[in-house]
């Protein structure tokens, strides 16, 4: 089942989201029309009697890849969605750019004073690759609170503070086990172990918690000795250490070594933006709050619902019972507005082609999607896809099913603007 419809009044003021089926019957009956694709929304063509609004909670399960968002009408999800970000594209332009300049001023200008060291950089300042999950994630608050009516925000934040709001009075171990104890320390090492066996890299299977360098032989609880193996490798290695175990196996000791001592790189990313989320997620005006990571990964256990992003949102925060209403999420990529670069260069910054000035041809901007209904020629077909625009005309679709060349704009007719995403079911 897809996602419900959203509905806006003819004020654009949000209504109640309704059913597929609902929404395909008043298009057909004429009493609404098509205001936005993705998401998908209707706009009432007259104004109906006031009906109750529905209050809806908007919950959030930011990611350092990909965030998922969903919406939850008492105990129903009635619509989800997968925002994957581009941080790491910003991350690896960002370093082209600074070899290509720091390769230009020495050349140039070997002799002129380094400026490193005089730059001040403003409170609270992140990386533009962390600044672009912020943001982005933003963005699509603002969208959902323009066209749902929205009147909480749950986002997945903070670790066991929420016993602390049970029990004002918990301390000590206690305070650092609590009721979820387990659960933060393994959905942390199933992510750093990518969710396979570190010994014969199984996937798929009941994973447990084992311990690099045994307890019986001086080994710690420190999550630097811990790992996730099968059931089979765990009884296997026993109180064996690592170096009798991996023995037979000189390439993969070192590698188990060293990622044992490596951080999780997307958990820090997450750290870095969540209290900057958080904070600007107060700025709507709705009341926000927060969540523990163990409780989500408890709920959905608990409700047995399969790990993905947008389900896992869904689990955020208290949660009794839910009825998924939908399994088909919005999928949303993070693609950007393109470039400014007047010229293009090849990977060693050598000029190669000039970029014109002229973004929009024959009505149409590269990145919009489009469906073409080609009526003659080698290529009669229906086309919908993204569109690569040509100043003489003929265009490029991009669709599920490969590249199209060739496409006169005369076949072509816009549904969705280009808006620096991508979108997919």
């Amino acid at each position: 089942m897809s996602n419900y419809v959203f509905v806006i009044d003819t004020n654009k003021q949000p209504q109640n989201p309704v059913h597929p089926a609902q929404a395909r019957l008043l298009l057909n009956q004429g009493q609404a029309a098509v205001y936005r694709r993705y998401p998908f929304t209707i706009i009432l063509k007259e104004s109906k009697p006031e009906l109750e609004i529905e209050q809806i909670t908007l919950k959030i399960d930011p990611g350092s890849k990909t965030t998922g968002i969903t919406l939850v009408q008492g105990n129903k999800v009635i619509w989800g969605a997968e925002l994957t970000h581009r941080g790491q594209t910003i991350k690896m332009s960002l370093e082209s750019r600074c070899l290509l300049r720091r390769s230009r001023r020495n050349r140039k200008t070997r002799y002129r004073q380094p400026r490193f060291l005089n730059r001040k950089r403003l409170e609270g300042w992140l990386a533009p690759s962390l600044q672009h999950r912020v943001e982005t994630t933003l963005t699509w608050v603002s969208k959902l609170i323009r066209f749902a009516p929205i009147r909480s925000i749950i986002q997945e934040l903070v670790r066991f503070d929420l016993q602390q709001l049970e029990n004002p009075e918990i301390s000590g171990i206690e305070y650092q086990q609590g009721e979820l104890q387990g659960y933060e320390v393994r959905q942390y090492l199933l992510e750093k172990w990518s969710r396979k066996c570190a010994y014969c890299g199984v996937k798929n299977t009941p994973l447990e918690v084992e311990h690099i360098h045994p307890k019986s032989q001086g080994g710690t609880d420190r999550i630097s000795n811990l790992t996730v193996a099968c059931h089979d490798c765990n009884q296997k290695k026993g109180n064996q250490d690592i170096q009798d175990f991996l023995s037979g196996k000189p390439d993969l000791l070192p590698r188990i070594l060293k990622q044992a001592k490596q951080p999780l790189k997307d958990a820090t990313a997450v750290n870095s933006t969540r209290w900057l989320l958080f904070n600007r997620l107060k700025e709507t005006g709705l009341p926000v709050s927060t969540s523990s990571g163990g409780l989500t990964k408890f709920n959905r256990t608990r409700l047995n619902l399969p790990k993905t992003h947008w389900l896992d949102a869904a689990c955020v925060g208290k949660v009794e019972t839910l009825k998924v209403l939908t399994n088909k999420p919005l999928l949303i990529l993070a693609t950007g507005r393109g470039t400014r670069q007047m010229c293009g260069t090849d990977k060693y910054g050598f000029p190669t082609r000039h970029r014109s000035r002229i973004q929009i041809h024959k009505g149409f901007q590269t990145g919009d999607i489009v469906k073409a209904v080609v009526t003659k020629g080698k290529k009669i077909g229906f086309y919908l896809g993204r569109v690569l625009c040509r100043a003489s005309g003929s265009f490029d679709l991009v669709t599920p099913h490969g590249r199209v060349a060739g496409i006169s704009h005369k076949y072509c007719q816009s549904i969705h603007k280009k808006d620096g995403y991508s979108y997919g079911f």
